[in-house]
């Protein structure tokens, strides 16, 4: 069990309610590491020993802590309730003044403030980085989070005077593509599941081994069921490995290979970006009859104005026909005029899902370092109903091509250099 007392003091402990604490996350309580990377599986209790650690943390002055996730809709309907489960398990929810959005103690005046990076009135980064006073940033769910230039600005914001600065990635291991594994395991060499402190980083892994006296001896034996069944699922899910490629990708009949040129069907297609996401243009062949596609990567790159994409689809396309993302009617008007043969995409309700489906008839050739990154991560969200909005820039350009020359949707007109 962890020792509470050590950290914050008798005088903040002694009318709590006892809370047991896997002692694996005394190191949360104990460390000075800016960063905290804590990792597991389904059922390891590391949702709990956050909440209580960040509870804690407003017993001493001058804490504010910002606790996020990539996707919030509404913190009062989701994370705020399991904060005030804990207060009552805790016993000091009088201590507290609960609002829509901050949980603030009475006592010290420190408080947890909630906040999604993406809303619905779009991105938060530039507001959540400015909230002032902040030494704690909590980013919950921290596998979703795919932009880590996101991450860099609110990590860059937390630099308050006078007390301990730190930031929380709290996540299920998803793949080895990520930036989370890239940043802090495979450029650290830091093997899967390690415990303890490196170079300012203080790393957390627990299981459900580590929780078994809080869990139901149902929901043990089910792992026990899933570890013979599915011993791939097991390791991800319920031990917290990390993955190859992500669970539940789109595409399976895919392999990497050489571009065909000698196809007579071939376009280009482009995804627009520009500081967040990349502009991604791909080079694509179709074989009707035997059923392949090959698709070649040829830009993949961040901050392109205008000139500089025209300069990139000119010295790769040149006056070929390219497929592009509708979204930018002014943009593709500008470059049209510039000289580029563009033909925008028809978006409608239903065409990702059939795009997806013209795609998984074929078997996909591909070649391209960032094309490969997106075929290994591009999955089913979690509902398995449609697929998640991130590793898709290159594959969006490539089923822009492959419903344009399957079934000639997107119509011949005003933007097509003749």
């Amino acid at each position: 069990m962890c020792n509470l007392h050590r950290k914050f003091g008798v005088n903040a402990t002694r009318k709590m309610n006892k809370v047991n604490l896997n002692p694996k996350y005394q190191s949360l309580f104990d460390s000075e590491s800016r960063y905290n990377v804590i990792t597991g599986g389904r059922g390891s209790g590391k949702s709990f020993a956050v909440t209580v650690f960040l509870v804690l943390l407003t017993y001493e002055k001058n804490n504010r802590v910002l606790f996020t996730r990539y996707t919030m809709s509404s913190a009062s309907m989701s994370i705020i309730p399991e904060f005030i489960e804990k207060l009552e398990l805790m016993g000091v929810i009088s201590h507290f003044t609960i609002t829509k959005y901050e949980i603030i103690n009475n006592l010290t005046g420190s408080s947890i403030y909630f906040s999604g990076i993406k809303t619905a009135s779009g991105d938060q980064t530039a507001k959540l980085k400015s909230i002032s006073g902040v030494n704690t940033f909590v980013l919950d769910e921290a596998e979703e989070l795919n932009d880590e230039e996101s991450f860099d600005k609110i990590d860059y914001s937390i630099r308050a005077k006078g007390v301990n600065n730190r930031c929380l990635l709290i996540l299920n291991p998803t793949t080895k593509e990520h930036w989370i594994y890239q940043r802090f395991y495979q450029n650290r060499e830091i093997p899967d599941g390690f415990n303890g402190e490196r170079n300012n980083v203080n790393y957390i892994h627990t299981t459900y081994q580590d929780n078994v006296e809080n869990l139901s001896e149902s929901f043990v034996n089910q792992l026990g069921e899933m570890k013979v069944r599915r011993p791939d699922k097991f390791r991800h899910q319920i031990m917290g490995g990390w993955l190859q490629k992500a669970e539940g990708v789109i595409f399976t009949d895919w392999q990497i290979g050489q571009f065909n040129e000698g196809i007579d069907l071939k376009a280009w297609g482009l995804d627009w970006g520009f500081s967040r996401d990349a502009s991604a243009l791909v080079k694509v062949a179709i074989d009707k009859d035997r059923k392949i596609i090959w698709a070649k990567e040829y830009l993949y790159k961040k901050g392109l104005v205008t000139s500089n994409l025209y300069d990139e689809c000119i010295r790769h396309a040149g006056k070929e026909l390219i497929i592009c993302d509708n979204s930018e009617p002014r943009l593709i008007a500008e470059l049209s005029t510039r000289g580029l043969n563009l033909s925008p995409t028809i978006k409608k309700k239903g065409s990702i899902l059939s795009g997806i489906a013209l795609m998984q008839d074929y078997t996909i050739n591909i070649e391209g370092e960032n094309l490969i990154k997106e075929f290994n991560n591009y999955a089913w969200a979690v509902n398995g109903i449609k697929p998640i909005d991130s590793y898709n820039h290159l594959i969006d350009s490539l089923r822009y091509c492959v419903q344009y020359m399957l079934t000639r949707s997107v119509p011949k007109g005003m933007y097509i250099v003749k």
